[in-house]
């Protein structure tokens, strides 16, 4: 059992700024890999960023090089830094756990930037 909390969300212009936060708390010891996905209205839900357990980090290419995504492990949250927002940033975001048992998603938050 893995729960995911996400927050940090909100309502920013373009070229601002956010950073979201996920929390894991469960059998932690299971992850081993964890990502930021995100859903726009309409649309299917996509990749934004991993992170493993080594550190490795990978980006989809919409958000290589404005957004960041770091891991604390002595917090057990993982973070996603989030720069040069763009209108079409805007989605539900969801922190996502990989484990040998399945996948584990939080609750999202809602991103939205303005024009």
């Amino acid at each position: 059992q893995v729960q995911l909390v996400e927050s940090g969300g909100g309502l920013v212009q373009a070229g601002e700024s956010l950073r979201l936060s996920c929390a894991a708390s469960g059998s932690t010891f299971r992850i081993y890999v964890m990502g930021w996905y995100r859903q726009a209205p309409g649309k299917q839900r996509e990749l934004v960023a991993t992170i493993n357990n080594g550190d490795t980090t990978n980006y989809a290419d919409s958000v290589k090089g404005r957004f960041t995504i770091s891991r604390d492990n002595a917090k057990n949250t993982v973070y996603l830094q989030m720069n040069s927002l763009k209108p079409e940033d805007t989605a539900v975001y969801y922190c996502n756990a990989g484990t040998t048992r399945g996948p584990y998603w939080g609750q999202g938050t809602q991103v939205t930037v303005s024009s």
